[in-house]
């Protein structure tokens, strides 16, 4: 089943539609009416889900998201030592710097992992975990604010490379290339492969 993970939070949540960062200028199109809880959102959403998909790449971090069945304080779990860096880029983002947003934050990460576990079946394994996050990755880019240098945050320059912000047949086929060399190892890849 084919799942726009961004898409189904953002609805899910109530928040506005996410708009999708204009690749020549790295910047999302927004006037000075745009209130703040949509820049929260535009921020939020695709941070703390790239910062899941990072995660959920390591077999530690796929089995956590795989075995929690109720809300979890992910903040702390999906961004590490940077959490506080992370908290300040998305509330610098948003204008909302005296606000502490980690509560909107994991309500995000709990929404994104209950929409893991009803996408995946019951058997699945930290592969499919994996293999899930992966095939979001480029969705959740593509909405991903280059300001918030999440790449640099999460340790991923690659993630605020500008080519992840491109759409079309050439962009698609560069990506994919790219994903080949950025998947996950797989348990059965190492085993097939000795």
């Amino acid at each position: 089943m084919s799942i726009h993970l961004l898409e189904t939070v953002q609805q899910n949540l109530g928040y506005p539609a996410l708009q999708k960062i204009d690749r020549n200028t790295q910047q999302m199109v927004v006037d000075a009416s745009t209130p703040n809880e949509d820049k929260f959102s535009q921020a939020a959403i695709p941070a703390v889900l790239i910062s899941l998909y990072k995660y959920a790449q390591s077999d530690l971090g796929a089995k956590n998201i795989l075995n929690q069945k109720e809300a979890y304080n992910w903040v702390s779990e999906i961004f590490g030592d940077n959490k506080n860096k992370a908290i300040e880029a998305i509330a610098s983002y948003s204008k909302q710097s005296g606000e502490n947003p980690i509560e909107k934050l994991n309500a995000i990460a709990n929404e994104a992992i209950k929409i893991t576990h009803q996408t995946l079946t019951n058997e699945s394994s930290i592969e499919a975990v994996k293999v899930f996050f992966d095939d979001q990755r480029n969705n959740i880019l593509l909405y991903l604010p280059a300001a918030l240098n999440f790449g640099e945050i999460l340790h991923n320059n690659a993630l605020d490379d500008a080519t992840n912000k491109m759409e079309g047949p050439i962009s698609s086929l560069m990506q994919g290339i790219g994903s080949m060399f950025s998947n996950p190892t797989l348990t059965d890849d190492i085993k097939s492969s000795s």
